[in-house]
């Protein structure tokens, strides 16, 4: 992954001081922002939402302030930043990602909270039934794809696989459940599976290395920790000539071949829409429907592709590699 590229955009973004400009006057909005860890597909999200928040409260003659944090993929982290938020009574948090969400959920129960890149808030918030809104003050965006077609895609891809790796980390509630969903399909689909699992991103490669004689093909979900060490993904599967099959773009970009991936710009976009209905019209984020980005797209990466002589279905979409 291009890390540094990643990473100046991300500080770009927290340098951003709102549409105060350079008096002190007080923005008519504060918006706290906390982000897991500054990956490809987060990254895009947060951009998104500021770019649409941003454009909506200048339509509407309006200041917003955005303080931007990010957690470095540390849990404790993620707790302390939402704590910070709440004390200084930010109009709204915008969290992305699982823990980001699940830190801030436990932070306030006032303040209006939204998720994005989130995969599915009644496992994060342990609530049965968000069909109609989640009933606290905690609504957003997810970024799930649908999970039995990502199971179906990797049967078709490779049908002479019998044994698919399923690689994620136990502390992403999100990924364990990403993960049940995709072996219960391939498993129905006739294909064996194996979980290679870590709690620590130090154990990744150990783990995966321990496994990859013994798989024909991996899956990696939207998980946050395996996002932030595809290139270590990338370098044990292409020794051993495995494609990997990943749950979003930007990962597939890094280490995979095939994925089904959603607009992660756009899902920051529908979220940073959200924001504006919750400041500007007065709405109500306990009783918000998740909404989500509902065209994914079969895409496909070129680099990878060719290194291990796999043709793309005809209908996928080849990644944008950049330089």
């Amino acid at each position: 992954m291009k890390r540094s590229l990643l990473t100046t955009s991300l500080f770009a973004l927290m340098a951003i001081s709102g549409l105060t400009g350079c008096n002190n006057k007080k923005a008519d909005f504060s918006i706290g922002i906390s982000q897991f860890v500054p990956v490809e597909a987060l990254n895009n999200a947060t951009q998104g939402f500021v770019d649409k928040v941003k454009e909506g409260m200048e339509a509407a003659g309006k200041t917003v302030d955005f303080d931007i944090q990010l957690a470095s993929g540390d849990i404790a982290t993620c707790s302390t930043i939402a704590s910070t938020f709440a004390s200084k009574k930010k109009d709204l948090i915008m969290a992305n990602a699982t823990p980001c969400l699940q830190a801030a959920a436990s932070a306030t129960a006032t303040i209006p909270v939204l998720g994005t890149s989130i995969t599915e808030y009644g496992v994060a918030l342990n609530i049965s039934d968000v069909s109609q809104g989640t009933g606290i003050n905690v609504s957003g965006t997810s970024d799930l794809a649908p999970l039995e077609t990502q199971a179906q895609m990797i049967v078709s891809n490779f049908p002479e696989a019998t044994t698919v790796g399923l690689l994620y980390c136990t502390n992403e509630a999100n990924s364990v459940y990403q993960v049940n969903k995709v072996e219960t399909e391939l498993q129905r689909l006739g294909k064996q599976t194996k979980r290679i699992t870590f709690a620590q991103t130090s154990e990744l490669e150990v783990n995966l290395r321990g496994a990859i004689n013994n798989i024909d093909v991996l899956y990696t979900p939207t998980d946050n920790q395996c996002a932030n060490a595809t290139s270590t993904i990338d370098a044990v599967c292409s020794a051993k000539s495995i494609p990997v099959f990943t749950g979003e773009e930007g990962m597939c970009k890094e280490c995979g071949v095939f994925t089904l991936s959603i607009n992660y710009y756009t899902l920051g976009q529908i979220t940073g829409e959200m924001a504006l209905e919750i400041l500007l019209e007065g709405k109500d984020v306990s009783t918000m429907k998740i909404r989500l980005d509902d065209s994914p797209v079969k895409k496909y990466n070129p680099v990878i592709c060719q290194r291990l002589g796999i043709t793309p279905p005809s209908d996928y979409v080849a990644i944008e590699m950049g330089e």
